[in-house]
Protein backbone atom coordinates (compact mmCIF):
# COMPACT_ATOMS: atom_id res chain seq x y z
CA UNK A 1 0.00 0.00 0.00
CA UNK A 2 2.58 2.69 0.95
CA UNK A 3 4.82 1.66 -2.38
CA UNK A 4 1.44 2.50 -4.89
CA UNK A 5 1.15 5.98 -2.47
CA UNK A 6 4.51 6.55 -3.37
CA UNK A 7 4.45 5.87 -6.93
CA UNK A 8 1.18 7.99 -6.83
CA UNK A 9 2.72 11.05 -5.52
CA UNK A 10 5.70 10.67 -7.72
CA UNK A 11 3.39 10.38 -10.96
CA UNK A 12 1.66 13.02 -9.69
CA UNK A 13 4.58 15.43 -8.98
CA UNK A 14 5.69 14.47 -12.67
CA UNK A 15 2.55 16.03 -13.69
CA UNK A 16 2.59 18.80 -12.11
CA UNK A 17 6.18 19.54 -13.14
CA UNK A 18 5.16 19.22 -16.81
CA UNK A 19 2.27 21.66 -16.17
CA UNK A 20 4.08 24.21 -14.96
CA UNK A 21 6.57 23.81 -17.33
CA UNK A 22 4.01 24.13 -20.12
CA UNK A 23 4.59 27.32 -21.91
CA UNK A 24 1.43 29.52 -21.94
CA UNK A 25 2.43 31.36 -25.02
CA UNK A 26 1.78 28.35 -27.26
CA UNK A 27 -1.23 29.44 -29.51
CA UNK A 28 -4.33 27.52 -31.24
CA UNK A 29 -4.14 27.54 -34.66
CA UNK A 30 -7.99 29.46 -34.78
CA UNK A 31 -5.85 32.13 -32.13
CA UNK A 32 -3.26 32.41 -34.37
CA UNK A 33 -5.74 33.12 -37.19
CA UNK A 34 -7.93 35.77 -35.58
CA UNK A 35 -4.32 37.39 -34.36
CA UNK A 36 -3.46 37.29 -38.10
CA UNK A 37 -7.12 38.06 -40.06
CA UNK A 38 -9.56 40.06 -37.65
CA UNK A 39 -9.56 43.91 -37.22
CA UNK A 40 -8.48 45.04 -34.35
CA UNK A 41 -9.39 48.94 -33.11
CA UNK A 42 -6.82 50.32 -30.30
CA UNK A 43 -8.18 50.78 -26.61
CA UNK A 44 -6.22 53.62 -25.34
CA UNK A 45 -7.39 53.63 -21.51
CA UNK A 46 -7.70 50.73 -19.43
CA UNK A 47 -11.44 51.86 -19.26
CA UNK A 48 -11.49 51.21 -22.65
CA UNK A 49 -10.97 47.72 -22.16
CA UNK A 50 -14.17 44.81 -21.89
CA UNK A 51 -15.09 44.66 -18.47
CA UNK A 52 -14.42 41.13 -18.57
CA UNK A 53 -10.64 41.70 -19.99
CA UNK A 54 -10.67 44.04 -17.19
CA UNK A 55 -11.45 41.41 -14.96
CA UNK A 56 -9.33 39.22 -16.69
CA UNK A 57 -6.28 41.23 -16.38
CA UNK A 58 -7.15 41.22 -12.16
CA UNK A 59 -7.20 37.48 -12.19
CA UNK A 60 -3.79 37.48 -13.59
CA UNK A 61 -2.58 40.03 -11.58
CA UNK A 62 -3.89 38.02 -8.14
CA UNK A 63 -5.37 41.30 -7.39
CA UNK A 64 -7.19 41.80 -4.39
CA UNK A 65 -8.30 45.61 -5.46
CA UNK A 66 -12.41 45.76 -7.12
CA UNK A 67 -10.54 48.59 -9.48
CA UNK A 68 -8.04 46.96 -11.88
CA UNK A 69 -6.87 50.78 -12.61
CA UNK A 70 -5.15 50.43 -9.07
CA UNK A 71 -2.97 47.41 -10.34
CA UNK A 72 -1.91 48.86 -13.78
CA UNK A 73 -1.78 52.90 -14.71
CA UNK A 74 -2.69 54.69 -18.04
CA UNK A 75 0.12 54.95 -20.63
CA UNK A 76 2.23 57.47 -20.26
CA UNK A 77 1.23 57.72 -16.54
CA UNK A 78 3.29 57.02 -13.11
CA UNK A 79 3.90 53.27 -11.94
CA UNK A 80 6.79 52.03 -9.89
CA UNK A 81 8.96 51.70 -12.97
CA UNK A 82 12.28 50.71 -11.01
CA UNK A 83 13.30 50.49 -7.54
CA UNK A 84 14.37 54.01 -7.67
CA UNK A 85 10.50 54.77 -7.75
CA UNK A 86 8.81 53.03 -4.61
CA UNK A 87 5.77 54.50 -3.47
CA UNK A 88 3.14 51.75 -2.57
CA UNK A 89 0.24 53.91 -4.23
CA UNK A 90 1.81 54.22 -7.40
CA UNK A 91 0.70 51.02 -9.53
CA UNK A 92 3.45 48.04 -10.69
CA UNK A 93 2.27 48.14 -13.88
CA UNK A 94 1.41 50.76 -16.87
CA UNK A 95 -0.60 49.70 -19.82
CA UNK A 96 1.65 50.22 -23.03
CA UNK A 97 -1.37 49.62 -25.23
CA UNK A 98 -4.21 47.44 -26.32
CA UNK A 99 -6.11 46.86 -29.28
CA UNK A 100 -9.16 44.48 -29.37
CA UNK A 101 -11.59 42.53 -31.80
CA UNK A 102 -14.83 41.73 -31.73
CA UNK A 103 -14.07 38.67 -29.70
CA UNK A 104 -10.30 39.20 -28.95
CA UNK A 105 -8.33 41.96 -26.71
CA UNK A 106 -4.76 42.02 -26.95
CA UNK A 107 -2.78 43.67 -23.95
CA UNK A 108 0.49 44.66 -23.95
CA UNK A 109 2.08 46.33 -20.17
CA UNK A 110 4.95 46.87 -18.32
CA UNK A 111 5.65 45.58 -14.72
CA UNK A 112 7.99 47.77 -12.72
CA UNK A 113 10.02 46.47 -9.35
CA UNK A 114 13.95 45.05 -9.90
CA UNK A 115 13.24 45.17 -13.32
CA UNK A 116 11.42 46.25 -15.93
CA UNK A 117 9.63 44.01 -17.92
CA UNK A 118 7.34 43.33 -20.76
CA UNK A 119 3.97 41.22 -20.68
CA UNK A 120 1.16 39.81 -23.43
CA UNK A 121 -2.14 38.90 -22.98
CA UNK A 122 -4.64 37.96 -25.08
CA UNK A 123 -7.97 37.44 -24.20
CA UNK A 124 -11.14 36.13 -25.68
CA UNK A 125 -14.26 37.65 -24.96
CA UNK A 126 -17.60 38.17 -25.45
CA UNK A 127 -20.42 39.77 -23.25
CA UNK A 128 -20.98 36.49 -21.77
CA UNK A 129 -17.78 35.07 -20.66
CA UNK A 130 -14.14 36.06 -20.97
CA UNK A 131 -11.22 33.86 -20.87
CA UNK A 132 -7.36 34.32 -20.64
CA UNK A 133 -5.90 32.54 -24.37
CA UNK A 134 -2.41 33.19 -24.03
CA UNK A 135 0.66 35.32 -23.37
CA UNK A 136 3.52 35.16 -21.21
CA UNK A 137 6.47 37.50 -20.31
CA UNK A 138 8.38 38.88 -23.64
CA UNK A 139 12.34 38.11 -23.92
CA UNK A 140 12.80 41.72 -24.37
CA UNK A 141 10.94 45.20 -23.86
CA UNK A 142 8.52 45.51 -26.66
CA UNK A 143 6.94 49.23 -27.74
CA UNK A 144 4.01 48.25 -29.72
CA UNK A 145 1.05 46.18 -30.21
CA UNK A 146 2.59 44.83 -33.26
CA UNK A 147 5.82 43.83 -31.14
CA UNK A 148 3.26 42.24 -29.03
CA UNK A 149 1.09 40.41 -31.38
CA UNK A 150 4.92 39.48 -33.37
CA UNK A 151 6.03 37.83 -30.22
CA UNK A 152 2.93 36.04 -29.41
CA UNK A 153 2.47 34.56 -33.24
CA UNK A 154 6.58 33.97 -32.79
CA UNK A 155 5.70 31.90 -29.72
CA UNK A 156 8.75 34.37 -27.90
CA UNK A 157 6.76 34.79 -24.83
CA UNK A 158 8.21 32.84 -21.68
CA UNK A 159 5.98 31.51 -19.14
CA UNK A 160 4.83 34.22 -16.35
CA UNK A 161 2.49 32.15 -14.19
CA UNK A 162 3.45 33.67 -11.23
CA UNK A 163 4.84 37.20 -12.30
CA UNK A 164 2.14 39.15 -14.10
Amino acid sequence: MMGVRIVAFGVGLLLVIACSQASPAALSRTAQEHLKLDRFDAVTSIRGLPLGVRSGLQTLFASQEYDVQRDIAEPGARFQGTDAVRDSKLPLRRLIAAECSIDHCLVLYERGGTALTSHVALFHWTPEATRFESGGLAPRPLATIDDARKALLAGSLKESAKVW
